[in-house]
Formats: structure tokens, C-alpha cells, sequence
């Protein structure tokens, strides 16, 4: 653990922790080798950041040496920052700020850290010991420590162009079907496997930064966006005989969402990053990544006007209607519209939804944005032609769509599809005004799943099946398995495909997330994602008949987790 002291500082003056293991994935790695972890999870997901640590002043029980004050922060920022804000103001999870947790006393936070609760959190008890838990009871007891800025001289220091554009291929110089190559991340080896989905073989394993959130295409398909949570950004060239990296940069220190323009004449022009800290996101050159434009999300909340300091970016899309990107503001509730025909000049229009934004994705048409505001148990929706909030939904507890599913409902018309991680409810939102305008906006129907701790729903336009995963249930059963539902009859009883079991990996926790289909449509890959010391795998299903196809058992998928389909990525379809 690498722990710097300002010169010159006098007793007591601010102490400044490096985590320079979370920054590098091959410092990560061996940094993780060294101590007893269990799995990271996706709830509590690390920042890569240095943090300003003030002593607290006077003597008390919740005191923390400088040592434990290392310790803890680097267990909040693997486990808790992602959740719980690197302020600790609250987002899926609840705020711990000291007006909170000091009342509560180390007794009750050491019970709820070690039991969790059934609104997504993890019982800590099965991954830190009794010490930790007691280390954290009264870590969150303390001011939370001040993270550093990062800026344009920040970004520009780690901006890296590996090849120029004038030294890029002018053509596809590989034989791969690129519109069927999988992008899948390898969560805790801060890498993306490039797998071609034809022959199940893969390409290449690509350095990225570290538990890449989302990969995204250029509008042209060419150029693969890669996001890891440490805020590093990877340009990806599909071209090349072997697709590689050819530029790269650091965006903050905390990120999740990188999108790229796709509105016609600006065609892979920009790309743009969110960051969740510092709050912010950047405008960045779509061939070089150079940064161009950042701007601050800090602001107001909606309803309240509360300030509030770390309002994180936490999805962005790209509109088909205008020159916009649509980027959801976590803590505020607001999604900005952000026109990018002149940068130097932005415009900026802000909508108001509702607390606290998460990801979302395009009705069938590609006019209209749902996205969950999941600690509000709503459904925004974003007319992105008209550029306003058509509506507000109430749908179930803690909605978490992925970019959810569509698909042609026999009585309801065309709909959008979220799961939950909060209960076991599948909500079901109308989205055709013009069709069927009496649907249009509403819940018009609830079905019940597995149960809570889904975090991703999937369906193709050439399916007619409708896939859940629950990959956060307490209930191994569960969490290694999958709900399969009829479009034609929703009524009817899922069907359950044991696809842990398929996998056939032996001992560990094994959780199924994030079902993703082919470009056919006629394939539906799985990750099952074990823990890093133990066998993970990609499990395919043949989605007519619901059995196994294939296992991709390569020993260098390590913890897979999201995969991102070329072809349907570039073309939204989900």
C-alpha cells in the first residue's frame, strides 16, 4: 500500500493514500494476490482514486489510526463507492453520512454491513471478516475523506495514441464477421475478450482499464469504446489484421458510460465519456479520444433544489433525432441533452426526471429514452425529437433495465421491459403513442420473476423469448440461473435454465448475468461469472429450442461479465 506524506506538513495536516492498485490492472492483480478478497461486487465497485485523509480530532471510540484509515478506504472504495457515493451521499444505496451512522452506533452498523438487506445489499459477512466489519462500523462513523479534481491537463498527461489515424488501415484487413464479434468484459483482469461469434474462438485479449462497465461502437461499427471503472477510456480499431488498441486516456478517476455520435454528418466524429468522479463528463475527438470539452454536473437536485456535490454520470446514449447526447445525472434526477454541433459554444438543455438516474435505452423506434431513476422506482421517458420528459412511470423496487427489452405485445402493442433488483416484478411500459395511445406510458403490465437482484432483461426482434437474470439473489439457485419468458404468453410459467450447471466449472459462487444475443438473433450468450481464481465461462443457448449450445471454457476468461454484440450494439437492438 503505497502511503505519501505531503512535505513540509505539520502533525496532524492531511495524509494522502495512493491507490495506485486500482489504477493498474497488472498493480490490481498483484496487489490482489497478496491478501485474502473474496469476489467484487458489482454493488460496491472499486474507485481509483487518491483520497485527502483529515484526522479526526480528539479521542473516541471510532478514532481510526492512519493505518486502519488506509485499510478502510481501500476496502469502501472496492466494495461501497459505487453504491454509496464517494461523498457517502447515497444513490442505490442509502447515504452514510455521519448524521446517519453516528446515531446508529458500531453495534447496528457492524449487524447491517455483516447481514445486508433485502434491497440489494450484499451480506458482508460472507466476504469480510469480523475485523473488517468492525473497521467499516466505524469508518463510515468519520468524515468521509475529499478525492482530488481531475482535469484537462489531468487528461491531456494521460492521453496515449498508440497508431495515428494516417497509420490506420484504410480497409478490413482481417477475414472476422465483425458485425457478429463479441466484446465481453474480463471484470477483474482489466482486459475485453474479442470473440468472434461465428466460430466461438477468441480474436484477442485487449489491455483495457480496470472492470470495464460497457464497451460501445462507433456509429461505422470500426471502432470499439471500452470504459473501465478506474475512468480509463480504450479506442479499440476492428480493422486491423488483429484489433487492438490504438488510443487510450483516463477521463476521471470513477467512470461508467462512454457513447459516440450517431446523428447523420457527425457519424464517429465525437465521442464522449461520463465520469463519476470528479462529476463530470468530456467531449473527446471519436478517432484520437483527444479531449475537447469538460464540463461539471455538479448542481440541484430535482424537487428539493438541494445542492448537491457528486452528482454522477451514470448512462449516456447518443440521439438519432438531433445532434445531441443524452446524458443521465445520477443524484440530481436531471438528464441534459447536450448538443454538440458547435462545442466551443455548447448547449446544454436540462430535463427534469427524478432521482437517481441509472441506465436505460431506446424504445423500438429510437425516439423515445427510458431510463430508471431506481431509488425513485421510476421510469423516465425521454422524447428525444421533441426533446423533452414525456413521462414519468412508477414501476417496481430499484428498476434496473440494462438498456431493458422490446418487443410487439399481442394485447398491449409495442413495449419496453424492465427487471428489478429490489423485488422479483417485471414491468412492462407501453411505448407506441400513435398506435396505441390509450398503452402509451403506462405500466400496463406487471409478471413476477425469479425473484430480486436482476440486473439485466434481453429479447431480440427475431425472439419470441424474453430472458431474466438474477445474478444478485441470495440464492444460489437463483443467481445461477435464468428466467425464461413467451412474448406470445407472459402468463404462462418461465422456464428455468440451470445455466451455471451448464457451465460445469465446479466450486464458487458462479452468478449468470447479462444475457446478449447474437446478430442472427438465433443465440443467447451468457457469462458465468466465478471468482477470479476459479474457472468462468460463456455459456451459449440456442434460443429456439432453450438448450446448450456451447461452452466457452478458455481458461483466459477470467470473471466475464457484460458482452456487447457488435452489430446489435451499433443498431440499439435489444
Amino acid at each position: 500500500m503505497e502511503t505519501v506524506f505531503k512535505a513540509g506538513l505539520k502533525k496532524g495536516a492531511a495524509l494522502v493514500l495512493g491507490f495506485s492498485f486500482l489504477i493498474d490492472p497488472q498493480v490490481f492483480a498483484a496487489e490482489k494476490g497478496k491478501t485474502s478478497q473474496a469476489e467484487a461486487k458489482y454493488m460496491g465497485t472499486p474507485s481509483a482514486i487518491k483520497i485527502e485523509h483529515k484526522p479526526s480530532k480528539g479521542k473516541s471510540k471510532t478514532e481510526l489510526s492512519d493505518a486502519d484509515q488506509v485499510r478502510a478506504n481501500k476496502l469502501y472504495f472496492e466494495r461501497c463507492a459505487g453504491c454509496h457515493g464517494v461523498l457517502r451521499k447515497g444513490a442505490t444505496g442509502r447515504p452514510l453520512t455521519t448524521d446517519k451512522t453516528r446515531p446508529l452506533g458500531t453495534r447496528y452498523l457492524e449487524s447491517f454491513i455483516a447481514e445486508g438487506s433485502g434491497g440489494g445489499m450484499p451480506a458482508w459477512e460472507k466476504e469480510l471478516s469480523k475485523e473488517e466489519i468492525n473497521l467499516m462500523a466505524k469508518y463510515v462513523q468519520n468524515e468521509p475523506p475529499i478525492p482530488p479534481e481531475w482535469g484537462m491537463k489531468e487528461m491531456k498527461d494521460s492521453w496515449k495514441v498508440y497508431i495515428p489515424v494516417d497509420k490506420r488501415p484504410t480497409k478490413k484487413m482481417n477475414d472476422y464477421n465483425i458485425s457478429n464479434i463479441f466484446a465481453v468484459t474480463l471484470r477483474d483482469a482489466g482486459e475485453v475478450a474479442l470473440i468472434d461469434g461465428d466460430t466461438k474462438q477468441i480474436i484477442n485479449i485487449v489491455k483495457t482499464g480496470y472492470a470495464v462497465h460497457i464497451s460501445r461502437l462507433s456509429d461505422s461499427g470500426r471502432y470499439l469504446f471500452a470504459i473501465g471503472r478506474d475512468g480509463r477510456v480504450n479506442l479499440i480499431d476492428l480493422w486491423m489484421e488483429k484489433p487492438d488498441n490504438v488510443a487510450e486516456i483516463k477521463v476521471g478517476l470513477e467512470a461508467r458510460s462512454v457513447e459516440t455520435s450517431k446523428y447523420k454528418g457527425y457519424e464517429d466524429k465525437y465521442a464522449i465519456a461520463g465520469a463519476y468522479w470528479p462529476p463530470q463528463f468530456v467531449i473527446m475527438d471519436g478517432a484520437t479520444l483527444e479531449p475537447k470539452k469538460i464540463v461539471s454536473t455538479r448542481g440541484n437536485v430535482v424537487g428539493t433544489q438541494e445542492y448537491h456535490p457528486e452528482p454522477r454520470v451514470a448512462a449516456i446514449v447518443a440521439s438519432h433525432q438531433h445532434p445531441d447526447f443524452i446524458v443521465n445525472v445520477k443524484e440530481t434526477g436531471k438528464i441534459l441533452l447536450v448538443n454538440y454541433e458547435d462545442i466551443d459554444n455548447l448547449s446544454i438543455t436540462t430535463i427534469e426526471a427524478a432521482p437517481f438516474l441509472h441506465d436505460g435505452g431506446w424504445d423500438s423506434t429510437k425516439r423515445y429514452f427510458l431510463t430508471a431513476a431506481n431509488k425513485s422506482n421510476k421510469i423516465a421517458v425521454v422524447d428525444s425529437k421533441d426533446r423533452k420528459l414525456s413521462k414519468l412511470v412508477d414501476v417496481g423496487g430499484i428498476p434496473h433495465p440494462g438498456r431493458g427489452a422490446n418487443f410487439t405485445s399481442k394485447e398491449f402493442g409495442p413495449v419496453w421491459a424492465t427487471s428489478h433488483l429490489g423485488d422479483a416484478s417485471i414491468a412492462i411500459i407501453g411505448t407506441d403513442p400513435k398506435g396505441h395511445k390509450d398503452n402509451a406510458w403506462k405500466l400496463v403490465k406487471t409478471i413476477k420473476g425469479q425473484g430480486g437482484g436482476s440486473l439485466f432483461i434481453k429479447t431480440h426482434p427475431k425472439s419470441k423469448n424474453l430472458y431474466v437474470d438474477t445474478a444478485l439473489n441470495p440464492d444460489a439457485k437463483i443467481s445461477q440461473s435464468v428466467a425464461v419468458f413467451q412474448i406470445d404468453n407472459l402468463d404462462a410459467p418461465y422456464k428455468v435454465l440451470p445455466i451455471a450447471e451448464w457451465a460445469n466449472l465446479g466450486e464458487g459462487t458462479k452468478k449468470v448475468v447479462q444475457p446478449e444475443y447474437n446478430q442472427a438473433g438465433d443465440e443467447v450468450w451468457f457469462s458465468v461469472w466465478n471468482e477470479k481464481k476459479l474457472k468462468s465461462a460463456i455459456v451459449v443457448v440456442d434460443d429456439k429450442t432453450l438448450t446448450l449450445k456451447y461452452v466457452i471454457n478458455d481458461p483466459r476468461i477470467v470473471t466475464p461479465t457484460g458482452k456487447f454484440n457488435v452489430y446489435n450494439t451499433v443498431h440499439d437492438i435489444y
